[in-house]
């Protein structure tokens, strides 16, 4: 994974970044699930269609 979208989403979040933004780079592979765990401090679920 590339860190650079990982640092972002940790320095942004919650400032500026939602949960479900953090979402989105999951989706995109830009970071992975146990990523956005330590980020938000929630378990990952996929979004809803």
């Amino acid at each position: 994974m590339n860190d650079v979208y990982y640092n972002a989403a940790k320095a942004y979040y919650p400032r500026f970044y939602t949960k479900d933004q953090v979402k989105v780079f999951v989706v995109a592979g830009k970071i992975t699930e146990k990523q956005y765990q330590e980020i938000t401090g929630d378990k990952y679920t996929a979004p809803e269609k």
